[in-house]
């Protein structure tokens, strides 16, 4: 398959994506959000369940930080950030 018929199958969700200042990459990011919540939900601190996932993925606990923040925004077509 070639590049451009991957671009075509997925356009729409790509506009989408970059008209919310998405970034395709965030997808990586999935599973550590979701563990964040779990350990939150379960009585954990932020500052723990940070410090934890930071740890467990190899990146900075502000990045991870970074992450929570942009996750939990609302998501609104045109927005900036």
């Amino acid at each position: 398959m070639k590049v451009i018929e991957i671009l075509k199958l997925g356009r729409e969700i790509l506009k989408t994506l970059q008209e919310s200042c998405i970034k395709v990459e965030d997808y990586k990011y999935i599973e550590l959000y979701e563990q964040y919540l779990d350990i939150v939900r379960s009585g954990g601190k932020s500052s723990y369940a940070v410090a934890v996932l930071a740890e467990r993925y190899g990146i900075s606990e502000r990045k991870v930080y970074y992450i929570v923040k942009k996750f939990s925004t609302d998501c609104t077509i045109g927005a900036v950030g």
